[in-house]
């Protein structure tokens, strides 16, 4: 053998030039050993059914396919309920009733044009309004709370 950049010798069996060991000539594309050719009993390839035409055809027997879509028109949700949601979120872990008073608000607002035009978002809106009374309520619990503390704490000091 030479180096690594020389051709092969061409008397070696398996080299280019040489007799291929399979039996075959160069550019014999013909049927591979082993592989999708006749089967035993004379069944073809594997495969599903051919397809009228050539190519595969829409639909089954002249019917229209489906396309997607549940083909009902699809409703827009309303904002204000959307914005109800988000100030009622927002009183829980920011500004407490500086949202939570508008989260009522929109939520009340949301929820009468959304019986008037028929749009989605009555759970936001609603969810929007719980969380707006939940959050104005806490906030008046925690200010009964901090003004009785004070209170008490004035008193005992005298």
């Amino acid at each position: 053998m030479g180096s690594p950049n020389q051709p092969p010798d061409q008397g070696q069996p398996g080299f280019f030039g040489d007799q291929p060991t399979s039996g075959r000539q160069p550019g014999d594309y013909g049927q591979q050993p082993g592989g999708y050719g006749q089967q035993p009993g004379g069944y073809g390839q594997p495969g599903g059914y051919p397809q009228p035409g050539g190519y595969p055809q829409p639909g089954y027997q002249g019917m229209p396919t489906w396309t997607g879509g549940t083909g009902y028109p699809a409703r827009q949700t309303n904002g204000l309920a959307v914005a109800a949601l988000v100030c009622g979120i927002a009183q829980i872990f920011f500004l407490g009733p500086l949202v939570g008073i508008p989260a009522i608000i929109l939520g009340h607002i949301a929820r009468s044009r959304i019986r008037q035009t028929g749009e989605q978002g009555e759970g936001m809106a609603l969810a929007g309004l719980i969380l707006g009374y939940v959050g104005l309520v806490l906030t008046v619990i925690v200010a009964i709370v901090a003004i009785a503390v004070t209170t008490s704490v004035t008193v005992n000091r005298q």
